[in-house]
């Protein structure tokens, strides 16, 4: 049964949002998992984090950053278009308890997925301060509803047009460094971005919760594509997470696997972009 797209837009530059009719989703979703979707029978299975789910409407809404072939053709749809697959909830939801002040970090497009943890958080009794970063102002994502959900809330941008001029990492080491007691920080972004965060969150002792989403290809467990070691073990992210303590995780590791497929995955956009602009390649 193909899914239809209900709402699309572009948020900021090659950064997109879709709203989904998928109500059995919708209706087991929490913050933390992901899902699968496939355009066509010809695509390829992506994963993106739920960015949103309401379960009243029945729908899913995902956030994605147009990076390869997949995601700029999902970026040429619009509403009323119909993906294939759209499989979920997948992934093990985040651990939501009142833990008393809950630090959250999201850079670029992973403030998406920070932001349904930011409102569980608060709905089970925490004070919740969020950090929101990007290169530049205008990449910025949903400051707004970050906002909304935040007893205190933080902006960076590495070029300064924004709030705090520099890294998300700043702040985060001014809040650890102050009378603020933390008790858990959560930080979703680029795998560089949450390596430095756990750098940062490491001497001071406080838990720290990162997701590995964007290492996942199959998402079921049996492709063995999202290997990862966390504390010397071996584990799976889509079925063993794809949330898991940062101080454990071997970034080194984790970041040589992501740059695996990059040949194949820019042959593929190369491609695809001759074939719709009909180029001779």
């Amino acid at each position: 049964m193909p899914f239809k797209i209900l709402k699309k837009e572009e948020l900021v530059q090659d950064i997109h949002i879709m709203d989904i009719s998928a109500p059995r989703i919708a209706s087991k979703a929490q913050p933390g998992q992901f899902i699968i979707l496939r355009i066509d029978e010809k695509g390829e299975r992506i994963p993106l984090t739920i960015a949103d789910f309401d379960r009243d409407k029945g729908t899913i809404t995902v956030i994605f950053m147009v990076v390869g072939k997949t995601t700029m053709q999902l970026a040429s749809l619009k509403a009323k278009d119909e993906l294939l697959d759209f499989v979920g909830p997948l992934g093990l939801p985040s651990e939501i308890e009142k833990f008393g002040t809950v630090l959250l970090v999201g850079g670029g497009v992973g403030v998406a997925p920070v932001y349904p943890q930011a409102r569980a958080f608060k709905e089970a009794g925490n004070r919740v301060i969020s950090i929101i970063g990007a290169r530049n102002a205008d990449l910025l994502v949903w400051e707004d509803k970050m906002r909304d959900v935040s007893d205190e809330m933080y902006i960076t941008t590495d070029d300064g047009t924004k709030g705090h001029h520099g890294f998300v990492t700043d702040i985060v080491k001014q809040i650890l460094e102050s009378e603020e007691k933390v008790d858990r920080v959560v930080a979703i972004g680029p795998p560089v971005m949450m390596r430095a965060v756990a750098g940062v969150t490491a001497p001071f002792k406080v838990k720290t919760v990162v997701s590995l989403n964007s290492i996942m290809v199959d998402g079921t467990g049996m492709c063995g594509a999202c290997r990862v070691l966390v504390g010397n073990e071996t584990k799976f992210a889509c079925v063993d997470g794809p949330e898991f303590d940062a101080h454990l995780v071997d970034f080194t590791l984790l970041m040589n696997r992501l740059a695996m497929y990059q040949p194949e995955e820019k042959a593929s956009l190369s491609k695809y972009k001759c074939e719709r602009e009909g180029c001779l390649c």
